[in-house]
This record gives C-alpha cells, structure tokens and sequence, in this order.
C-alpha cells in the first residue's frame, strides 16, 4: 500500500478510535446519570450482534434515544473520514499533535478540578467537623453540605465545569505545583500533629486525594515526554525505524487494550469499578472528612480517557516515521539523518534501515 493510500487510513482509523473512546464515556453518562437505554437494549431489540432481547421493548423516546446513540458513534467517524479526505495533504504530525494537545487539556483541566476540589471541600469539612458550618452558610445549607450527594452536585460538579474553562486558557500542566501542593499538606499534618496535637480526617484525605490525582493523572504526560521506565534489553539496540515499529505494536497490542480494559471493566454497569462510587457520591468512613472518594474513582476514568488517546497520538507520531513522512523523528532520539522529501526539501529524519 503506498502512502498516499495508507496515510488517510491510518488518520481516519486513529480519530476515529479516539471519537469512539470520547464517546464511550459520554455515552455512558447518558445511560446511567439521564437513563437513556443504551446500544445493547436497542441492539437486543433490533436482535442484532447477538444480544439479549430487553424485557419490555424500547418503545416512543426511549427508541428515539437508543437510536440516537447509534448516531452519537457513527456521525464523528463518518464527519472525520469526509474531513480527512478534505485534507489529504495533512501530515500525520498534525493529527498527533492535535491529539496530544486534547489529552493534555483533559488532564490539565482535571489538576484545576481537584486543586479546587481539594480546597473547598477541605475548608467546608474543617468547618463542619469544628461546628462552624451552620454559623457561616446557616442550618438548613450546613445539613445539606453534609450530604455527599449535594455536595457533590452543587460544589463539586461547578468547580470541574470551571476547572475545564480555566483548563482551556492555562497552558500549564502544573504537575509540580501539585507535588509542592502534597508536600505541604502533608507537612501541615505533621506539624498540626506535633506541635499543637491536632489532625482530622480531612487532613489525610486531602494528601491521597491530590497525591492519587498527580499519579494517574502524569501518566499521559510522561508518555509523551518518554519518562515511564522502560526495561531497555533490546529496545536500546533498535535503530530509530526499529523503536518506531516497536512502538506501534506495542501502543496496537498492549497500551491502547489496557485503557479499553480499564474503561470497559469500570464502565461497563451500574454496579462497576467506576460507576458505582460516581453514581452512590460514595465517601470514606473516617467520620468527618472529605467527600471526595468518589471522585478518586473517576480518577480511573481520566488516567484511562487521557492515556488511550496519548496512546493513539503516539501511534501517529511513530508511524510517521514508518511512512517516512518529512518532519518525523523518534522523540528524543540523538540519532539524525537527512531524507530528501517529495519536491527535493531535505527534512530530519531518524535513523532507518
């Protein structure tokens, strides 16, 4: 297959994937939070794919709606696969980096969501465990700021709307912010602890809650900027075109299953890993901490989101190397060669065979 065939395949096949994952989770909001039916109800109707036939028959809305869901998958890779046949002179770069740039958003919103989070609920929880909550909002919103579920939707789910506009004009990540953010919280304890005998749940609350975020949250970020530990026995001896082609099957085989695995696995009932402490505003059992517990299990869901599509983009990236596309080069490789693009303009290459 030569390239000018293979490059819009790979770019429909990788935005397409990404559109799917995007809207695997939107579709899953649908389903449990507003009660649309979902494709295996509409797809057990139908009684295609060999799914179970629902109970009672989607009938008027519901119909409509699982229908619609249908649409929800199939418009964005029908709009891409036109787009990309608009833009046939797009490099595959190009699509990487819109790509990468998309998951460094999700995840630079998602810092902005906790360090806010983190903030408000620590001071909301300081003031209900001390008995000052009813005295600064008054009674009936100082009850109410006890309960996980209000809490969760009139504090919580306003501060992650903000967070993504702030998100979208912040161009830093601010991974070391949160690390200094940890570290201080954590010597907060130690000295409120020793010095004035003092600790309440929310204290060590607060510490899990950004250090859990900074750990799933970098994963995506560390990816691109090739810092997960690698175990080098023979990837080392690779030339670049080499790493590239080990790279592509490795993010095929391994990566991009892995964070399917994780969405699936969590999304896929009521009941799963990540719905059900989203759905319940499920919160620990220390008494008066924070009420964040179940964000920390979306946490999965943003670390799995943020790391197929980095995963996706870095797909891209290292099969642009493999088509020999100008302008593409391992990431962070030492190894530089000229290769003489179409029209006689010489571009930087890695290595290859």
């Amino acid at each position: 297959m030569n390239n000018q065939l293979l490059k819009p395949v790979l770019r429909v096949m990788a935005l397409s994937a990404a559109s799917v994952a995007l809207i695997f989770v939107i579709n899953n909001f649908l389903i449990f939070w507003w009660g649309w039916p979902g494709l295996d109800l509409l797809f057990g109707q139908l009684g295609w794919f060999g799914f179970e036939a629902p109970r009672a028959n989607l009938q008027g809305s519901r119909l409509i709606l699982g229908w619609l869901q249908i649409v929800l998958y199939l418009g964005p890779i029908i709009l891409i696969t036109v787009l990309v046949l608009q833009t046939s002179k797009r490099t595959i770069l190009a699509d990487s980096e819109v790509l990468s740039r998309l998951a460094s958003y999700i995840i630079r919103s998602a810092f902005w969501a906790v360090l806010l989070i983190g903030l408000v609920d620590s001071v909301i929880s300081f003031l209900r465990v001390e008995g000052l909550l009813s005295a600064v909002f008054g009674d009936q919103l100082a009850k109410d700021l006890g309960r996980s579920a209000y809490r969760g939707l009139y504090v919580h789910y306003p501060l992650i709307f903000v967070s993504f506009i702030i998100g979208y004009f912040s161009r830093g990540l601010g991974f070391m912010w949160l690390a200094l953010l940890i570290v201080s919280a954590e010597l907060l304890i130690v000295i409120t602890r020793f010095v004035f005998s003092y600790e309440q749940a929310f204290m060590g609350d607060l510490v899990r809650f950004w250090y859990a975020a900074l750990f799933l949250f970098a994963s995506a970020y560390t990816l691109i900027e090739e810092g997960h530990v690698r175990v080098d026995i023979i990837y080392t001896s690779f030339t670049d075109r080499g790493k590239a082609w080990s790279n592509v099957f490795g993010t095929i085989l391994l990566g991009i299953p892995v964070c399917w695995i994780i969405l699936t696995s969590g999304l896929g009932g009521k009941s799963n890993l990540i719905n059900a402490p989203l759905l319940a505003f499920e919160v620990t059992q220390s008494g008066y901490g924070m009420f964040v517990k179940y964000l920390m299990a979306g946490f999965l869901l943003i670390y799995a989101l943020s790391m197929m599509i980095q995963f996706i983009s870095y797909f891209l990236h290292n099969a642009a190397i493999l088509i020999r596309e100008p302008g593409a080069k391992l990431l962070h490789s030492n190894e530089e060669v000229e290769f003489q693009a179409p029209g006689g303009a010489a571009a930087s290459f890695g290595q290859s065979n």
